[in-house]
């Protein structure tokens, strides 16, 4: 087997900086430390490979050059400059308070619990421009709320909190939740930190570490819960303009371009996918739950779910579509739960859905059953990054089996890196 653009020229040496679990067949599986032969660079996130004989793609990002090695231990693994840096612009925020749906559930929450929250002590996590902690000053009568920030966005924030006339209530603070200093501990610490696929950027850990510091005991958390959603799905629109356009585009035969074309689109996640509810093969089901006043930062290094589809209707199974809901309890015994949900069913969020797609479409029938397990596993170097590995069984109940009993038609595991 040869990658596309594979040449004669001598081959350059890298060191795996982490370990890597192939998530295909025509990828290289790796341990940190090891010596690999780069053969082709067919693009700038997959490079063609060897180890021990064995060819395949590797992920470019989990390799160095062995000189680089004590500089590259030196690098920031939380990127902050570069994470914090583009929350100091514009464009992420333009965003999020365009996304009318995760606004107004905030907004709800807030003016739901306004007579419950009067003289609390509040603390609004990655508060961004601040809308979360004018909510509260507005809607409610906290006694305080501290808007914390670490971006350069703060100094915008207090502005915008004295342009609003909220300046005796909220009190803004520049600096990361593991850093700053507050005064007292807290009743209620609300933050938006959620990302694609619910975990993505892991600002959840800086959550649960200022939970830790600064909640009282019997505060409360908003979100307080989490669900991470799966279903397998349809997406014929996606593969055709993807894959099948190789097939025959202007009457000549491209398909030797389909394995790079696969390689290319299919290994990482299709972020801001919309889903349309006819395109579920099955019902939808939650895979991963999370309790954000248990789940410990160590937990976040790898998650694992399980899940079982009874497919409802003929179709071609291209994959895998996930979304997460996250829940808002109230602060009055037995007082209605908010939800913010950013499935096909829901009105759209800037998240929209993620789609993983298989290497290749498997036609499944009424009666089939698709099980298996998802794992969220974080990337052990840059801490901001993630895996998604999903692994499937396909049950066929066909008429036309032996016996008419259940058998495995097709099996499958892939890894889909998260990274930028």
């Amino acid at each position: 087997m040869q990658a596309e653009g594979e040449d004669d020229a001598p081959p350059e040496e890298r060191f795996a900086r982490s370990d890597f679990t192939a998530g295909g067949s025509d990828q290289l599986s790796f341990s940190k430390g090891d010596k690999l032969l780069i053969h082709a660079k067919p693009s700038s996130d997959w490079w063609w490979a060897e180890l021990l004989g064995v060819r395949g793609y590797v992920p470019a990002s989990y390799l160095q050059e062995e000189e680089e090695e004590e500089e590259a231990s030196l690098e920031d693994p939380w990127q902050d400059e570069e994470y914090f840096g583009s929350y100091g612009m514009l464009r992420l925020h333009l965003e999020m308070l365009s996304d009318k749906s995760r606004t107004e559930a905030y907004r709800q929450v807030i003016l739901s619990n306004s007579a419950s929250l009067r003289s609390k002590v509040v603390m609004d996590l990655g508060c961004g421009t601040g809308i979360i902690s004018l909510f509260c000053a507005q809607l409610a009568q906290p006694s305080v709320v501290y808007a914390v920030e670490a971006s350069s966005m703060a100094e915008y924030t207090r502005q915008l909190v004295k342009q609003n006339e909220c300046q005796e209530v909220v009190t803004v603070l520049q600096g990361r939740a593991e850093e700053i200093e507050l005064p007292e501990q807290v009743d209620v610490l609300v933050s938006e930190w959620m990302g694609n696929c619910l975990l993505f950027e892991f600002m959840v850990e800086s959550v649960l570490l200022a939970r830790d510091r600064w909640l009282r005991e019997g505060g409360v958390m908003w979100p307080s819960s989490a669900a991470f959603t799966l279903v397998p799905c349809q997406a014929d629109r996606y593969y055709a303009e993807k894959m099948a356009f190789w097939e025959r585009p202007y009457g000549l035969d491209f398909t030797p371009l389909q394995p790079l074309a696969k390689q290319e689109f299919f290994t990482k996640p299709k972020f801001s996918h919309l889903i349309e509810p006819s395109e579920c093969l099955s019902a939808p089901s939650d895979v991963i739950c999370l309790d954000m006043y248990t789940i410990q930062v160590k937990d976040l290094e790898e998650i694992r779910g399980q899940f079982h589809f009874d497919v409802e209707k003929p179709g071609v199974f291209h994959g895998f579509t996930a979304w997460f809901t996250v829940y808002f309890e109230s602060l009055q015994t037995g007082g209605p739960t908010v939800e913010l949900n950013t499935g096909p069913n829901a009105e759209p969020t800037h998240w929209k859905q993620t789609l993983f797609m298989l290497d290749r479409p498997v036609s499944v029938y009424t009666g089939d059953s698709i099980r298996g397990t998802i794992v969220l596993r974080r990337n052990p170097v840059w801490r901001r990054h993630m895996s998604v590995t999903l692994h499937w069984n396909i049950d066929s109940s066909s008429m036309e089996t032996s016996n008419c009993k259940a058998n495995i038609k097709s099996v499958g595991t892939k890894t889909f890196p998260m990274w930028r």
